[in-house]
């Protein structure tokens, strides 16, 4: 089960903002850049400021909005005639670099554990959600669909992410348990990996 699932009800939402989008002229490729620009600032800004807990309230409000905005680059290629081989890779690239820059924040914050722990396995997280992506492109390649399974997936992280933004930013206190918040995700992640292979192949041997 993953958040993902509830995309088409939340595309169904935005459709009537999509539609207007497509009349003003907007296309698929913009909207994907838009959001990845908007990551990079944010992400390299925390990045930079990790003594201001409170911008990390804007993590779990960006998180949504970039949502929104990966259901309207979707709606846009798919029902507007704007599905292109560079919309393809924009896509996949800027969300594994996107989601690598609003991650890499948490590195810096003394939540997570010892300064050489801590780092360590948010590093580890960033890692291995770029190779859950790469094993969800990998599927096409095999003649497989994209895979979105989880349990971990890129709206799963959103969702985690932000919860961890908003507590960050409310000024929550550590727990006992925080520390094993980076390795239970690494553990979910690695799980979410083994998924995408395995119902990949799955997949191909059902036809």
């Amino acid at each position: 089960m993953s958040i993902y699932s509830l995309k088409p009800r939340f595309q169904g939402l935005l459709r009537p903002l999509v539609r207007r989008l497509a009349s003003w002229g907007v296309t698929a490729n913009q909207i994907t850049v838009a959001a990845a620009l908007v990551s990079a600032a944010l992400g390299i800004g925390l990045c930079c400021a990790p003594e201001r807990p409170r911008l990390f309230l804007l993590l779990p409000l960006w998180m949504l909005l970039r949502m929104a905005f990966n259901a309207v680059d979707g709606l846009l290629a798919r029902e507007f005639g704007q599905k292109s081989p560079l919309g393809a890779y924009l896509n996949e690239l800027t969300d594994v670099v996107s989601d690598s820059l609003l991650y890499l924040p948490f590195a810096f914050l003394p939540h997570f554990g010892p300064r050489a722990v801590g780092p360590l396995w948010v590093g580890m997280v960033i890692v291995l959600a770029v190779i859950s992506e790469l094993a969800g492109t990998v599927a096409v390649m095999t003649g497989a669909s994209r895979r979105y399974d989880g349990p971990l997936g890129k709206s799963d992280r959103a969702f985690v992410f932000g919860l961890l933004g908003l507590a960050i930013g409310l000024g929550l206190q550590p727990q006992p348990w925080t520390p094993f918040i980076f390795p239970a995700l690494a553990l979910l992640l690695g799980a979410t990996i083994v998924n995408r292979v395995r119902r990949g192949l799955a997949e191909l041997h059902q036809r």
